[in-house]
């Protein structure tokens, strides 16, 4: 079998890990780099494939892709995703998958007249930690879920926020969308769907039109209550990052970010811990600990191949465009019970 031939669009912070991991897979050829800025140029000549300025430009050229990783701002992703599709190629769009809902559901439409592979990059689904929890949470080992807490807070320094990305202190950018939708994204795989949300806007400390951080509480279709925190201008171990040593560039603390509270047990993420009591449950009973096992691998190796495999049609798109939409719905929901101090009941939406 042939290998997928991938393009990646946007050499900037995500890019370039894209690129490399797309370079290093051994089904898959990376005929392109596509970014007008110099950072494009550098990296295409790294990985030893062709530079290209624009979308335009790739799909005229002998270089066209099955396939193409989209990495470029948060309010580029519609028309780039438009551009590739209608060109038919498949596509990975990186979180999140439209900033506006009636954008992502003009998306969404068009995916389905096209019919490209289209997936969304909340690449935490393959994190083993997650795949873990996935099934215990699935197998009923701690019983009928009740509960969930979320954290997710770190320190984000200022030159995160300066050319050429300071799309990031706009309302395009902001702790909600660029992070939280991750977490929306993994309480939906874990839990469904949210059918409300409140929220709390914390202090503000640089000034930016983009939020920081909120406390927020959750209810689910299922039953299932929730609340999370989260910010990015604390010093804190307390995040995904941190917890599982994903990003190889933020140290690993192992410090639990999620817990999650069962009939039977709670179990916390990402040490694994199932806790549970020793024979009569009663408060008054010892507590067992019981640790999963977790056998690490890269998300980003996962997910690359997974979107092969859907391309090739073995296996079904685990985020879809309609789970990327969702993940954006519900972060829309929580900008909006920010702004207005209010609890948000969503309408009814799928997964």
């Amino acid at each position: 079998m042939s290998k997928v031939k991938f393009a990646v669009i946007g050499a900037g912070l995500i890019g370039p890990r894209h690129a490399r991991t797309v370079a290093a897979d051994p089904d898959a050829e990376l005929v392109a780099i596509v970014d007008p800025m110099p950072g494009g140029a550098k990296l295409a000549s790294e990985l030893s494939t062709a530079h290209y300025k624009s979308i335009a430009d790739l799909v005229a050229s002998p270089d066209k892709p099955d396939a193409a990783i989209i990495c470029t701002p948060n309010h580029t992703h519609v028309p780039v995703a438009t551009e590739l599709s209608d060109a038919g190629i498949n596509i990975l769009i990186e979180k999140p998958f439209s900033t506006d809902i009636p954008s992502g559901k003009n998306l969404l439409e068009h995916l389905g007249k096209t019919g490209v592979t289209a997936l969304v990059g909340h690449h935490r689904r393959f994190n083993p930690y997650m795949v873990a929890a996935k099934k215990i949470v699935d197998s009923g080992k701690i019983g009928t879920i009740i509960a969930i807490n979320g954290i997710w807070t770190l320190y984000k320094p200022d030159d995160y926020f300066q050319p050429p990305t300071e799309w990031r202190q706009s309302s395009t950018g902001g702790v909600i969308l660029i992070n939280m939708i991750h977490e929306v994204d993994l309480l939906h795989y874990l839990l469904g769907p949210i059918l409300t949300v409140h929220a709390e806007k914390a202090i503000s400390r640089r000034g930016f039109v983009a939020e920081e951080g909120a406390a927020l509480t959750f209810r689910f279709k299922s039953g299932v209550v929730g609340t999370f925190v989260i910010a990015d201008n604390v010093p804190s171990p307390y995040n995904f990052e941190s917890g599982t040593g994903e990003n190889p560039t933020i140290p690993k603390t192992g410090a639990d970010f999620y817990r999650i509270f069962g009939t039977e047990a709670a179990l916390s993420v990402p040490d694994m811990s199932i806790w549970s009591h020793e024979g009569v449950k009663t408060w008054l009973s010892p507590f067992k600990k019981e640790t999963y096992p977790v056998q690490d691998a890269v998300p980003f190796e996962l997910q690359v191949r997974h979107f092969i495999k859907a391309i090739r049609g073995q296996e079904k798109p685990n985020c879809t465009a309609q789970a990327g939409l969702a993940a954006l719905m519900v972060c829309e929901a929580i900008r909006t019970a920010l702004d207005n101090n209010s609890t948000e009941t969503l309408e009814p939406y799928e997964l």
